[in-house]
């Protein structure tokens, strides 16, 4: 068995490095009303090579400005990612034509992709062609996924706020998932779960670096966080 990529053993901070795999694509409904043509949506699944925590987006259609918006979500709410990886399209001989699309542009981005990616300095890498064993954690991870999806929803079509809405509490039960205990206390049954990586100070002065500003400001507000260290933690409900 070959060594594990740097990126899988190198400590950083949550989703520096992050896989990405697509799902879909699912069929929502464009409203509460009962008629009406069903609208295709897809999954974007993030998954940290660090912490193992996953993030997942919906992405309306196969457009590159959908795709860039959905990275900007990502990027808001998770902190900019400095290598992203993905399957080759090649791996995709099985897959339906409109996922082909959304690798295709991904693996060949136009202009306006390829100049939002340069501009937020993103490294896109992809793994060799037809080695899909490359790319086994994020494929676990669409597994998963669709694991919950099938027991939640099964075939009903959902709005787009409810499938949002499935979408999210699913990120939060994977994100939930036991790694370790926390002690070696048999009376203290919490365990050690990706979204406490999420939550830890160190993912919060790792972010502040990226905040635009002079570096007096910067170095003030980690000082703040390292004080206040505890009182930030117990504001986190992962570790009630």
């Amino acid at each position: 068995m070959g060594n594990l990529p740097s990126e899988r053993v190198n400590p950083t901070s949550p989703f520096n490095n992050a896989g990405v795999d697509f799902a879909g694509p699912f069929h929502i409904k464009p409203s509460t009303k009962r008629r009406g043509s069903l609208i295709k949506v897809y999954l974007a699944v993030f998954i940290c090579f660090v912490t193992k925590a996953m993030h997942l987006e919906v992405v309306s259609d196969l457009s590159s400005a959908a795709f860039i918006a959905c990275l900007k979500r990502f990027f808001a709410r998770r902190g900019k990612s400095a290598k992203l990886f993905s399957d080759n399209a090649t791996n995709f001989v099985g897959a339906n034509t409109e996922l082909k699309k959304l690798y295709e542009l991904v693996r060949n981005p136009d202009e306006e992709l390829g100049d939002y990616l340069s501009s937020e300095q993103v490294s896109w890498k992809f793994i060799p062609a037809r080695s899909p064993n490359f790319g086994g954690l994020w494929e676990g991870g669409v597994k998963t996924i669709k694991y919950y999806l099938r027991r939640t929803i099964a075939n009903a079509n959902l709005t787009y706020e409810e499938f949002l809405t499935v979408v999210i509490q699913i990120e939060g039960i994977v994100n939930s998932r036991p790694i370790s205990p926390l002690s070696s206390d048999p009376n203290d049954f919490r365990a050690l779960i990706p979204e406490h990586f999420c939550w830890h100070v160190v993912s919060v002065i790792c972010r502040v670096t990226q905040i635009p500003g002079s570096l007096k400001y910067k170095r003030a507000l980690i000082q703040f966080t390292v004080k206040n260290k505890d009182m930030l933690l117990s504001c986190s409900p992962y570790t009630q």
